[in-house]
This record gives C-alpha cells, structure tokens and sequence, in this order.
C-alpha cells in the first residue's frame, strides 16, 4: 500500500510519500541539531523519521482522499518513540505536540494511551535514542533541568524542519519560488564593519577612548566561547563594541549569528538601524523581530523573507527584545520554541542586562548558562551597571554565572574617564515644583515611574515652549514621533522640556544637560544619569538630579529606592562606580532572598527551577509558559482609530476580510496596553467596540471616542486614578 503525507489537487503521482517526507525532515532536522551535537542518526534524526507515523493509518490516508473526518496522526509517533526507551519517553512530547505545543506530562500519557500502535516501515525500524553524554549526571535538579532544555532544542529542530521541508516541497511542486536570504555571519560582513568604522577618526579624548575600548574587545574575541561582561559607561560605545566582538568572535571560533536582545522594542529599534546603516549593502542580513516591527514597509519579497527568518530566527544578525528571548527559551508553544535550535553556537549580546526581571533571575541565569555549557553559544552582559550576576560578585544563588569574562579594558579607568555628571538629591518635590525646575530649564528631562505623575507634570507645563511626553500610555509609532522630534530639537539648541515614564532611560539615545529622576534603584537612577551630557560635548559636568516624589512608589520599587538612598550617602563622591553599584546589587539579593529571584508560581507553587526539578515524569511545559511572564499583568490591549496616531478609517476598512495574524500586524503600530481599572471604565462608557466581532471574536479592541486620546500626551481620562501606579 502506498502512503503519503500530503496532497494537493492533481494526480496522486504529485502527492508527497510518507517516507520521503519523513526522511526529508529528519535529514533537515539532524542538521540544526549538528549545531549541539546531535544530528544524523541520533535524537533529531528519529524524531523526523517518527513524527508523522500516525499517517499510516488508514483513516488518515482516507481523510487525504477527501473524507472530511478528522483524524489526528501525531500520538502514534510518539508512542512509537516512548517505547524505545533511553531518551524516547522525554522526546515523546515533542513528536505529540509538532502542530500546537510540547504538552504537560499528564496530557501527553492522556495522548499516549489513546494512541494507535503500529508497526515501523523498514526506512524508520533502525532508530536508538540513549541518553546523551550531557544528561549522565547524579545531580537530580541539574540532570531534569539539562533535559528540558534538551527536549525543548530538538522539538525546535523538529518543528522549524516540518514547516520548511512541507513548504519547499509544495514550492518544489507547484512550481513556486522560494525566496532565499542569507542565513549565518559572513566574511562580507566583515568588511563592511571595517569599512564602517573606518570612518570614525579618534579626534577627540572621547573618539580616542571609543577606540581604545572597541580594539581591546576586538582581540579578546580570540578567547574560547562562553560567558562574557561588556562592562562600559554609557557614550563609551557598547554598541559598535559589541558588534566587532561578536563578528570578529564568530569568524574565530565558527559560531553561525548574533543574536542582539534589548529590553525595550524603543531601543531595539534604534540598534536595528545602527546594524543597518554598517551592513549597508548587505540589507537582508540583519532581522527586526519585536512586537512594533512594522512589516507593512516591506516590500512583498522582502515580507515573505522576514517571516520566515523571524519564524526560526535563520538570519545573520537578529535584533530583538528579552521578552522574546527568555520567554521562548520557557515556552511551549511550536510558535515560540521554533527559533531556539538557532540560539546554538551563536553571540548573543544582552544589552542593559541589569534590567532582567527579578522574580525570573535565576531561571534567566539557568538558560544563560546551560546555552553557554551545552550548546556552544557566547553571552556577552552588555551594561554600564553590572548587576552583580556572577559567583565572583556575590549572586547568591546556585544559578550565580561562573568563569566570567570581561571584555572591557579596565572598567575602573573607563569610569572615572566617562564620567559626564554629578548628581545631587533634592529631598521631596511637589509637582508644582517639579513643573517649575522644568520650565526654568531651555533643556530638561524629567524620568518618574508613574503615569499618573508624569501627566500631572506634564498638564503643568504643555504650554510652554519644547514641551513632550513620552509614555506607554502612547502607541509606538507617536512615541517613535516623539524620540525623533527631542533628538531634532536637541541637536539644534532649540528648548525641549520632556516628561517621561521609566521607559526612556535604558538606552534611548538622547542628551540633555538636565535630568531629573524620581528615588529608584540606583541601577535606574545612572541610566537615567546616562541620558546627561551623554556625548561629553558639555564645558562643565551634566546635572542629576533625584528626588523624593509626591506620589509613593508600588513597594518593589519603594524597596528598592531605600537601598540606593543607603548606597548613595556612603558614596557621595562617585555614586556609580563599580564598587557602589556592587554594594547595591548584593544589598538588594539579600534584602529579597533568593526566593524573590525565582517567584513566579507554577500550578499554584512558587518557582520555574522547582517545577522543572519535580518533573519526575516530563517538564510541565505548559504550566511553565503560563507562568513564565517578562511583563505580568500587562492588561488587555485597545486599538487607537483615527486622529493624527489612530489607525485610518480606510485602512481599518481594508483589513476586515484578511486574516487575523495580517490584522494584527498591521493593527499593532495603534495599539497600547492599558491598566485593567481604565480597561473596565472605558468599556462601563461604551467607549470599546470590537473590530470584526463576527470574524475575530473579541480579538481587537477598538477605542470609539477620538476624544480619548490626546494627539500630545496618549491616553486621557479624566480620573487619573485609572491610569495604575506605575508603568509596569
């Protein structure tokens, strides 16, 4: 009997045999899994020879023949591989879930005991799947935790190599072309970076210092792959740095790509086009992958290009965002895990490392170093203020990273050479007061972590000249419009008075001879200081200034306010210095505890480590994604229409009979997300409509009243108690 695994209209000679799609996906996916080490004839390679069994079932033969009864065929495959033995009942999840999700343990024996068994055709009676080398160990928490990392990168190779060999078997068929991009660094790119940097003369103390960092990187990227520190001030050029490592580290040590991770989409996007503007003429080399990428710029080519790398992050340089990042390296879903087998033998750079979320810590410093340990790939912690992550700097928990790196030359040196400001406290300041330092300022940025009082103090001073306001509470694109105009104005002298959330400290590239922050952590408190005098071109010392605010603090970031005030009196002379910023990390650890650093429940039970831990039986996949969340309780999102920032009524027109995932893409440069007390208001005043209900469910959330948001400032309401304490 012949049997195939898919159809299309025509003869069934053009149909596409079982075995032949089974041996091309396992041939695709033993080459991303070569990457770690375990490619032909060994993990991946069964996994594409089992994943399709259930296709051999008569049903599913007849359902390709038209019968419109739905057969599911992935569990056949997975009991067939369960029953090997060895590694096979931990693989069985990723045969079982390759159309939705790896599944939790109960659900996937629920699968297996509802599963056909059948007999393995000749091509796939040949397959042993033992524990590899990396998993033989005698620790229980660091044998489980290898394991789900393990199953999680050959369900990627599996997952990425069906939807490729699929696609380019019905392009192979129907004659359609298939467009092609580079996939992995390349001399070329090389030599675009030199040619790039050549450009840049060490005319100044501060070029001749940028130079001095960016060469010394450079020959250290002749060190064997691992963990890395990028320890250098803010205008003392981390970037390009960053960059000549990874290319000139990747040529040394053949690693495939880098994988630069922001922790913002507003920086992400300034780094992509940083990265553009070196590889010039290499214009597909470089991927934009984060929630406000705007696709639609693209042309049709270009566009089909973009999701596929996007999809599997198989591109040269991806730009992309920590959510992105570490939540895929804890998903479930086939959507998210499907780029991670191309975390293996790359650079990944995390730029402003100290921003990782502190309930998610440690699990974060677990997946660093079991990338690092087991798949080959260099992370470089890029940041002006180390957070204190390594055994060497006292992180206190198991997870702490060890034989760390430094890249740059004397981060001591480069301090006291970099430094741009002096910083003073103010003590308590109204927002009358606030609002008076501002407008007595030409240039001035003020930085709070609320939203209500970033609008207060706004309202106070929009009639004044060069006054802005940056917010979440604004759709990316009039943020993006904002950010440009303040760079505009402030490279021409003009008066620019900005008022912002904590959203424009963490590398946004601007300059002001003021900065104003609310108490914070004293992490927060220097990336603020370095949007001061950031270029240096100041005659005298840029001026910080912190202050104790009207409105108080949510309690983790009260808490955090106190030890940098602490920290602060102990080192009024250089408040930023590597001591002191050591002194407040280790002071904050222990103030939370390591439970604080892994805090996020799993089924009702606090910890991502100690799930994985007691997964006896399997990891719970699902349960961990669900609880793995970078930005918690970010509430629902609404859709701005009309006005100078809201989606154009023609457009919106145009996108009710195309797909969900096309709406989306386009909807997304009109959308933000809001606090569920202004969500429920806004809904009680019938001021939330659903676009296309009838098509998309309540998918898309459309606010009715143009009145609600104000082409200056975002989102208004009158009772400001609705807009939530903070900005996360």
């Amino acid at each position: 009997m012949t049997v195939y695994a898919h159809s299309l209209d025509g003869p069934k000679s053009k149909w596409e045999l079982l075995q032949t799609h089974s041996e091309r996906v396992a041939k695709a996916a033993s080459t991303r899994a070569a990457a770690f080490g375990l490619g032909v004839e060994n993990h991946a390679h069964a996994l594409g020879l089992l994943h399709d069994l259930g296709k051999a079932k008569p049903a599913f033969q007849l359902r390709l023949d038209g019968n419109p009864r739905p057969v599911t065929h992935s569990a056949e495959g997975a009991k067939a591989i369960a029953s090997l033995g060895g590694m096979g009942p931990l693989l069985a999840g990723a045969i079982a879930g390759h159309h939705g999700a790896l599944p939790n343990p109960a659900r996937l024996a629920d699968r297996l005991m509802s599963a056909e068994t059948l007999d393995l055709p000749n091509w796939a009676n040949a397959i042993d799947v033992p524990p590899p080398g990396r998993l033989r160990t005698t620790d229980h928490s660091q044998q489980t935790y290898r394991a789900q990392m393990l199953v999680r990168m050959l369900y990627s190779c599996l997952v990425d190599a069906d939807d490729r060999e699929t696609a380019a078997w019905e392009a192979e068929t129907t004659g359609r072309a298939t467009p092609s991009s580079p996939e992995t660094l390349h001399p070329a790119m090389n030599m675009a970076f030199e040619r790039f940097i050549a450009g840049f003369a060490a005319d100044t103390p501060l070029n001749i210092l940028r130079a001095e960092v960016l060469g010394h990187v450079r020959k250290a990227s002749a060190i064997a792959p691992g963990l890395f520190t990028l320890t250098v001030p803010t205008g003392g050029g981390k970037t390009l740095a960053a960059l000549g490592f990874a290319l000139d580290h990747a040529r040394q040590h053949g690693l495939r790509r880098l994988i630069y991770v922001s922790p913002y989409t507003s920086i992400t996007q300034q780094t992509a086009d940083v990265f553009r503007a070196v590889f010039d003429d290499h214009p597909d080399t470089v991927i934009e992958h984060h929630s406000d990428f705007d696709r639609d710029t693209l042309e049709d080519d270009e566009s089909v290009r973009w999701r596929i790398a996007a999809a599997s992050w198989d591109a040269p340089v991806i730009v992309t965002t920590a959510v992105q990042l570490f939540e895929s390296l804890h998903a479930a879903r086939k959507r998210r895990c499907r780029k991670l087998h191309s975390l293996a033998q790359s650079v990944i750079v995390l730029d402003e490392a100290q921003t990782l979320p502190r309930s998610l810590l440690r699990p974060c410093l677990a997946a660093l170093t079991e990338l690092a340990e087991g798949y080959g790939t260099s992370i470089v912690l890029c940041t002006a203020t180390q957070p204190s992550l390594t055994e060497v700097a006292g992180f206190p928990a198991p997870e702490a990273l060890k034989h760390v790196r430094e890249l740059a030359p004397d981060p001591v040196r480069l301090h006291t050479q970099l430094r741009r400001t002096t910083l003073r406290h103010l003590g308590h300041q109204t927002d009358e007061a606030l609002a008076s330092r501002l407008e007595a300022a030409s240039q001035a940025l003020l930085i709070v972590d609320n939203r209500v009082q970033a609008r207060d103090v706004f309202d106070r001073i929009c009639s004044s000249e060069g006054a802005r306001h940056l917010s979440t509470l604004m759709t990316p694109e009039h943020r993006r419009a904002v950010l440009q105009d303040v760079r505009a104005r402030l490279k021409a002298g003009d008066a620019v008075r900005l008022v912002a959330t904590s959203l424009v400290e963490a590398g946004v590239d601007v300059d002001f001879p003021l900065v104003l922050r609310a108490e914070a952590g004293l992490d927060r408190i220097a990336q603020a200081a370095g949007r001061c005098n950031r270029e240096g071109k100041m005659d005298n010392l840029g001026e910080v200034l912190v202050f104790e605010p009207d409105k108080a603090p949510p309690p983790l970031l009260a808490e955090e306010a106190r030890i940098a005030r602490a920290v602060l009196a102990e080192h009024r002379d250089d408040p930023f210095s590597g001591v002191a910023i050591r002194e407040y990390f280790n002071a904050l650890w222990r103030a939370q505890g390591i439970e604080a650093l892994d805090a996020a429940e799993v089924d009702g039970t606090p910890g991502i480590l100690a799930a994985i831990a007691r997964g006896r039986r399997g990891c719970p996949y699902e349960d961990i994604e669900a609880a793995f969340r970078m930005i918690p309780d970010a509430g629902p999102s609404v859709i701005v229409r009309d006005g100078d920032w809201g989606v154009p009524g023609e457009l919106l027109k145009n996108l009710r009979h195309g797909s969900p995932g096309a709406a989306a893409r386009v909807l997304q440069q009109y959308t933000l997300g809001v606090p569920w007390g202004l969500w429920q208001r806004l809904k009680e005043a019938g001021l939330i409509s659903w676009f296309e209900a009838e098509r998309f469910g309540e998918q898309f959330a459309l606010l009715e009243s143009s009145e609600a948001y104000d082409a200056t400032a975002g989102l208004y309401v009158s009772d400001p108690g609705d807009l939530g304490p903070s900005i996360f």
